[in-house]
């Protein structure tokens, strides 16, 4: 009876997380126009004289043609007209007080000139290329309706103003919440990766830091704001550049947000990203994601429309790394999430090539490393996407016939993950032959790099020394 109950609790729980998760990642997402989560089955006014009409905008690297769009094109020129109005009469941070004087209405006339978001002048005349970019997010949000648009962007720098946003990113809050989100790597567009940790909120030290008082909860949401700010220096403004980012959101060992004031908390962060960061947001990407969860955003994508469930990809556990390769580079990727990426580094970088080998169903292939040169030493990273259940074999095979082989390791029934790292010196010419036996009835792809670099043996070096 007691594990009954134990597990129905425990089911509770997960729909309790299920559902706050859900609400805070529909806060969080952006209007767009294609679905980006897997399927179950799969897994988951005008101054003409002003301004010209653009011929195309460039949005996150791509130019949009705005020609074909030319509601759109009308209404971000309007859009430019109202910003530049707002401006030059002093009235895009509140009406100036009417007891103002001429000489102080100039001043700060002057000052609004020089307004900039994100780094980007708002000011459309200068004739920043990253002012229609940053105008555009806006007016998508408000699905291209200029006066809200126009009302956002107001409340948005209202907001900046009152929470001294500027300068946040240098500001010292005290909070050690490194273990709960981080930047990391881009995809392969270039997009930054904004990792957020959600089993860190196991721990009931972090849940206090942030709960124990109004004090720490302001500070909690200054630090979510910082690190949002740190992601949004990550970006470019530019022709050519990406501005957004792809937060990935890992539920593993995640509690959920069991209490009504942490998922206060995190409603609260959730809700003032959305209305101050407009399509910020290129893809959410919720990886771990507990059954319930799962089942609770099929369901609910069901009722929403298209547009609502844009930008999100899930994934069960089973099918973590091969989720994340599809947007990001193996290279890029940390081993923790079946990539090649190791913090610090000191002998790959992503400039090694990486390659693939598909290995079929109960077959063994052979991946071949050259080594014609003596005095140097091979070094090799090789992964395994998705579950291991492999045999695993590494030998120096010498070119003289002459000489022995060198078994470097050998384990007939490897079944953990974490990414192999080797490396061998070579004391005479010859090859290292890896080979990799699929223990399973369905083909696995193995990803590998390697490379070679001049080495003195130990014991020469014991000699001049």
């Amino acid at each position: 009876m007691g594990k009954k109950r134990e597990k129905n609790n425990g089911k509770v729980q997960d729909q309790n997380m299920a559902d706050a998760f859900q609400y805070e990642i529909s806060l969080q997402l952006q209007e767009g126009n294609e679905i980006g989560y897997d399927k179950p089955s799969v897994d988951l006014e005008i101054d003409e004289e002003a301004f010209e009409e653009p011929s195309s905008v460039t949005e996150d690297g791509k130019k949009v043609s705005m020609e074909i769009k030319g509601s759109k094109c009308k209404a971000l020129v309007e859009f430019r007209c109202r910003v530049e109005d707002s401006i030059l009469e002093n009235y895009l941070l509140g009406k100036p007080s009417s007891e103002i004087s001429p000489a102080e209405s100039a001043k700060a006339i002057e000052q609004l000139k020089e307004i900039k978001l994100w780094g980007v002048p708002l000011l459309p005349s200068k004739g920043h290329e990253g002012t229609d970019i940053v105008l555009l997010k806006f007016l998508k949000a408000k699905d291209y309706k200029v006066h809200e648009a126009f009302e956002m962007l107001l409340r948005t720098l209202k907001w900046r103003k009152e929470f001294k946003a500027d300068g946040i990113v240098d500001e010292n809050l005290g909070l050690d919440f490194d273990n709960l989100a981080y930047l990391e790597s881009r995809d392969k567009e270039g997009h930054p990766l904004f990792y957020n940790m959600y089993g860190a909120l196991k721990d009931k030290q972090t849940q206090y830091k942030i709960l124990e008082s109004e004090e720490m909860r302001k500070r909690f949401l200054r630090w979510r704001v910082q690190h949002m700010e740190k992601a949004i220096q990550e970006l470019e403004f530019e022709a050519g550049g990406t501005n957004s980012v792809v937060p990935i959101i890992d539920l593993k060992q995640s509690p959920g947000p069991t209490t009504k004031k942490l998922h206060s908390v995190f409603r609260k962060s959730w809700k003032l990203l959305q209305d101050h960061y407009p399509e910020l947001i290129h893809k959410n990407i919720i990886i771990n994601v507990p059954l319930w969860f799962y089942i609770s955003h099929v369901f609910s994508s069901r009722l929403k429309a298209q547009r609502t469930n844009s930008k999100v990809v899930i994934a069960r556990p089973g099918r973590v790394t091969s989720t994340l390769l599809k947007f990001i580079s193996p290279e890029n990727l940390s081993v923790e999430y079946g990539g090649l990426k190791r913090e610090n580094d000191n002998e790959f970088s992503p400039e090694n090539k990486v390659l693939m080998v598909k290995v079929k169903a109960n077959s063994t292939e052979h991946i071949q490393i050259l080594t014609p040169k003596v005095g140097v030493t091979v070094i090799w990273d090789l992964t395994v996407v998705g579950s291991w259940d492999i045999s695993y074999k590494e030998e120096f095979i010498p070119e003289d016939e002459g000489s022995y082989k060198v078994l470097i390791q050998n384990e007939k029934d490897r079944k953990k993950g974490g990414g192999v790292r080797n490396s061998f010196y070579i004391s005479e010419p010859g090859k290292i032959i890896i080979s990799i036996g699929n223990l399973l009835l369905k083909k696995k792809n193995v990803l590998y790099r390697y490379k070679t670099k001049p080495t003195v043996p130990m014991y020469l070096r014991a000699i001049n020394k």
